[in-house]
């Protein structure tokens, strides 16, 4: 049956207040709201305010983090916590609220519904004996892990992308998925064990196209492995390395699955328009096994390595540290290898303990300890004790704000050089010498040069005419730090000459002479749109 439905859409950095006043202004019967562990936090604090603003609405709960907890999302405020895919579990649920004689739920499937009975009593008296199997949780009870539920299979599911939502989005990041579920059992991961249904791949095509049409910068496809099906993958690439656009589409893939053809596929791909996110997660095959994670790492090696070779595909490498049996010296050999690799971006991420996940279950098991709130990550386990974590966090912190930020990349690979430093050792002593707390980029650009100068081996003249191009490139000609500066009587006559042969004025802080007598300056009308750095020229002498 027909129902009205708004869609009210917030980030974590809005207020509780801001978002409420958003919902009131629906004056909803439901609310419904997608829960996962980036919004968890704000959440708990989110449903006491709608509770006291909205008394009379039915709040429903979706998403992984509660659906496998809903004991507790109970006993925040929800009315209802709803399990399976939202597309047709939502809708049958409005249905069952707004018609009392409707079986809201086919026999095909049966979806778990969690209710709150002190609630749901006095609001929804007759709706609970028409649920079918729900879970009575009005006590709290440990949710089981349902790998039994069945994916919906719907031949043609509801398209989200409607006329008013396209046109909202903007330059914003643009979210597609063209496949639901991975083939893989990787016990930290939700998606685990539940196979994969493809969406029609004409429908898929169709909403790329209206989305590349919007002025969304990127387009993020959430696929959990969007290469587990060649032929797919194939198609689909080629559709969008032909789409008059200017955007850009980032796929999460596990790079030992492609083959030849898809390789050189990609390789004729305008600069910029695809990002591939690699999940490596490890190069220490215990860690690999025992946690169920199946890859060719060195197939995977080679492919990224043709994948980089063009220079036209941003590649982003992800690893995972806590894994079990990993230690912190086995990481750090992961570390060196991926770092290897020369991908543009080598995220550092910690496991964390998903409430539904295998690893969760596990974790008593193998001395596992994490957070007890969102995002569950680790603290300690067997192999990590807390001074190993904050090793891996102060590196983490050195890796994020240079080399994944495009910043610094010529200084930094210098200094490794000249000082003869493995990557992990190098970022952990800048991650100790230099922590980056949103310091400004000035004053961080000095304590590195502090840090590096220090280093056996690098000659400082070197290392700063180093971070000088670094800088220019990065910034654009913002005025740089006064460690960097070298007045010369010769800058304007050379600041002349570099807007003569730009043809277009530039600014004073966008040339600069090294200690050489070389004059180096940033052309800001040319930019790489694959690294987002600007080109960096030599004037001579």
């Amino acid at each position: 049956m027909p129902h009205e439905v708004s869609i009210v859409e917030a980030t974590i950095h809005q207020s509780c207040d801001e978002i409420v006043s958003n919902v009131a202004t629906c004056k909803p019967d439901v609310i419904g709201v997608s829960t996962y562990i980036w919004n968890a936090t704000i959440l708990q604090k989110l449903l006491k305010q709608l509770r006291m603003r909205l008394p009379e609405a039915v709040i429903v709960l979706g998403g992984p983090e509660a659906s496998h907890n809903a004991a507790y999302w109970l006993e925040q405020g929800a009315d209802y916590v709803l399990d399976g895919e939202g597309e047709h579990v939502f809708p049958a649920f409005l249905d069952a609220l707004a018609d009392s004689t409707a079986n809201p739920f086919p026999e095909q499937y049966i979806p778990l519904v969690h209710y709150n009975n002190a609630i749901a009593a006095t609001k929804n008296k007759n709706l609970i004996p028409r649920l079918l199997s729900p879970i009575h949780c009005s006590q709290p009870t440990k949710h089981p892990i349902a790998r039994e539920r069945p994916m919906f299979h719907a031949p043609d599911p509801p398209d989200p992308y409607s006329d008013s939502y396209l046109a909202s989005i903007g330059s914003r990041i643009a979210y597609l998925e063209t496949s639901r579920g991975c083939p893989f059992s990787c016990a930290y991961c939700l998606s685990a064990g539940y196979g994969v249904s493809f969406f029609p791949i004409k429908r898929a095509k169709e909403q790329i196209r209206k989305l590349s049409q919007t002025g969304a910068r990127t387009i993020k496809l959430v696929d959990r492995t969007f290469n587990c099906n060649q032929e797919r993958a194939f198609e689909l690439f080629e559709y969008i390395i032909g789409l008059d656009t200017n955007c850009c589409f980032h796929f999460e893939v596990a790079a030992d699955l492609f083959d030849e053809r898809t390789l050189a596929l990609l390789a004729t791909a305008a600069p910029g328009r695809i990002q591939l996110e690699v999940g490596l997660q490890s190069f220490h095959m215990p860690a690999l096994n025992a946690v169920s994670r199946k890859t060719d790492l060195e197939k995977a090696e080679r492919n990224i390595a043709t994948l980089l070779l063009p220079a036209n595909i941003h590649v982003h490498v992800d690893l995972i540290a806590g894994l079990p049996y990993e230690t912190l010296r086995d990481f750090k050999d992961s570390f060196d290898r991926a770092y290897a690799l020369g991908a543009h971006n080598l995220q550092l991420g910690f496991l964390k303990l998903l409430h539904g996940s295998v690893l969760r279950e596990q974790a008593e098991e193998l001395g596992i300890k994490c957070a007890k709130e969102p995002p569950y990550e680790i603290q300690s386990s067997s192999w990590l004790d807390p001074v190993d974590i904050k090793t891996l966090k102060q590196t983490e912190n050195a890796l994020r704000n240079t080399h994944n930020k495009s910043r610094f990349l010529e200084t930094l690979d210098y200094a490794m050089s000249a000082s003869k430093l493995r990557p992990f050792v190098f970022f952990e002593a800048l991650g100790k010498a230099a922590p980056n707390h949103k310091m400004a980029l000035s004053d961080y650009a000095e304590q590195i040069y502090g840090f590096c100068a220090s280093l056996s081996g690098v000659a400082p003249i070197e290392l700063r005419d180093r971070m000088v191009c670094d800088w220019l490139g990065m910034v654009k000609g913002k005025n740089m730090p006064a460690i960097l500066k070298k007045p010369d009587n010769r800058h304007g006559q050379i600041f002349r000459s570099v807007q003569q042969q730009l043809g277009h004025e530039v600014r004073r802080e966008e040339v600069c002479i090294l200690s050489s007598g070389d004059a180096v300056f940033v052309d800001s009308a040319k930019r790489n749109l694959v690294t987002g750095l600007y080109s960096v020229g030599n004037v001579g002498k």
